[in-house]
């Protein structure tokens, strides 16, 4: 049966996004409007992103990933070096990363190469996280993975507790971060009558070019 949904709309109308107040680099760009949807106190997770990989099929595979640090050289996220992402990376280190924020109406997406990180950093940021989740880490030991029940998790997570109820949780092997250094941004604000602002910077020859899209 097909589901009418035709009349679910929304107008944009909160701001506009203007080539005169434009940054040379779009880093600057990106982190104020990062700040400027952290500062809101939105219960909504601003550093949820959307992470695009094409799979060992050519099928692009699309899921949310938490942004955990970020600078002019790229956007860092942690993740199983075991999961469908992470051997889809293996195969094409192209990807996309997307953020929406729905109450100021923007999106930013962003393509680039995606590498592994330093061991350094992934060991740092793993044993900054709760006791729980760094054990979560061990029992996705295989991410993506058929298991037989979501009683065979619980189970070995109990077990584990267990084990290192007075130790320190060592960062897995297959564990750690990724890396996006980014080749070009689109900035998207939504504008009245669907006349959304596109803003795309891109890099061309080390330097950033800056272009106007048709919405």
């Amino acid at each position: 049966m097909l589901r009418d949904i035709s009349n679910l709309r929304k107008s944009y109308t909160q701001n506009s996004l203007d080539e005169v107040n434009l940054p040379s680099s779009p880093f600057i760009l990106f982190d104020n409007w990062f700040n400027e949807v952290k500062s809101t106190n939105s219960k909504s997770e601003v550093n949820a992103m959307t992470l695009s990989t094409i799979d060992s099929n050519g099928y692009p595979n699309a899921r949310i990933v938490l942004l955990k640090f970020f600078s002019n050289e790229g956007f860092i996220f942690f993740t199983n070096y075991n999961s469908n992402k992470a051997t889809s990376i293996e195969i094409n280190n192209k990807v996309s990363i997307s953020f929406f924020w729905e109450d100021f109406e923007r999106q930013v997406i962003i393509k680039g190469h995606a590498k592994k990180t330093n061991e350094d950093i992934s060991s740092n940021y793993f044993n900054s996280r709760p006791k729980g989740s760094q054990i979560g880490a061990l029992v996705s030991e295989r991410q993506s993975s058929v298991i037989p029940s979501k009683d065979f998790l619980i189970e070995k997570f109990n077990s584990l507790i267990k084990e290192f109820e007075n130790k320190d949780i060592p960062r897995p092997e297959n564990w750690g971060g990724f890396i996006v250094n980014p080749v070009e941004y689109e900035f998207w604000q939504g504008g009245e009558n669907r006349l959304h602002d596109r803003i795309r910077y891109k890099l061309v020859n080390n330097l950033w070019k800056i272009d106007r899209l048709s919405p």
